[in-house]
């Protein structure tokens, strides 16, 4: 029969001998992922110029819990006001992976810096311009399995607008 300082040992030879594999477990990158959105934005003008805003992003982890990547969202506003922005994305997970994987519900920041193109008729004139952007914003995204999940997220930015969109990313295995 094993005395209880035996058992206590025993114990915590196991738990030493688990640990490193569960700390290393922590430490692994998730997948890379894509996503695809669509929403709502709205630019500050004299009024609120409204857009219905489509887009995408790919995201590369580059630690456990911060990703960068690429994203292209085309908005496309009243008679024929088009913006496209071209950001590159630093995104934050508030919670950490657990055994490699991202949790099933996991909030996030996001912060992006790039350049818009605005495209718009000025009387019969068309007329076109490039400007650096930056957004930064929120959100969350809740995982369906191991390979789909949804996200909602919204964002303030420059040239002064919200944004709010939705959409579904899948981790690129």
């Amino acid at each position: 029969m094993l005395t209880r300082d035996a058992l206590a040992l025993t114990l915590l030879l196991v738990i030493g001998q688990a640990a490193p594999g569960f700390a290393q477990s922590d430490s692994v990158r998730p997948a890379p992922v894509a996503e695809v959105h669509t929403g709502w934005a709205g630019f500050v003008d004299e009024t609120l110029i409204e857009h219905t805003a489509f887009g995408g992003i790919t995201r590369f982890y580059v630690t456990p819990r911060i990703s960068l990547g690429p994203e292209v969202a085309y908005l496309r506003g009243p008679d024929g006001d088009r913006d496209v922005m071209i950001t590159g994305n630093l995104t934050f997970d508030l919670l950490r992976p657990r055994l490699g994987r991202p949790r099933r519900v996991t909030p996030f920041l996001v912060a992006g810096g790039g350049f818009v193109q605005n495209s718009l008729l000025i009387g019969t004139i068309p007329y076109t311009s490039y400007e650096g952007a930056f957004t930064g914003g929120g959100g969350v995204r809740v995982w369906f399995n191991d390979s789909i999940y949804g996200v909602v997220e919204t964002r303030i930015g420059w040239e002064p607008h919200v944004r709010v969109m939705g959409g579904v990313g899948v981790a690129l295995r």
